[in-house]
């Protein structure tokens, strides 16, 4: 699309007058009254015996067994030299396996 050929470079872009005729613009609207907003409802109270009566009362939790400190750390350990022994085992592998790659691209 291109501009038309008016004298002066920013009058295509000027606003219009604001005293000029209607321009097809629609008829303000008149400001409406303000709307009170008196909140929400009142709420009833409940009657006095709404709750539901309490049968069984649960018996109290049991007492968890003591922890043995010295096991669980003697297993945290052990389970880590197991981890650590599968990654050991898993690199090799893939070290002996890549080596092999390589070799074939160079022999």
């Amino acid at each position: 699309m291109s501009s038309p050929n008016l004298p002066g470079d920013d009058a295509y872009w000027q606003r219009p007058d604001p005293a000029a005729e209607s321009l097809g613009r629609p008829e303000p609207v008149p400001a409406a009254e303000p709307i009170s907003y008196s909140g929400p409802p009142r709420a009833e109270p409940p009657p006095a015996d709404w709750r539901p009566p309490t049968i069984a009362h649960p018996p109290p939790p049991r007492r968890l067994p003591a922890q043995d400190d010295d096991s669980l750390d003697e297993a945290e350990g052990s389970a880590r030299t197991f981890t650590y022994g599968v990654g050991l085992i898993a690199g090799a592998i893939s070290l002996v396996v890549v080596c092999l790659l390589c070799s074939r691209l160079v022999f």
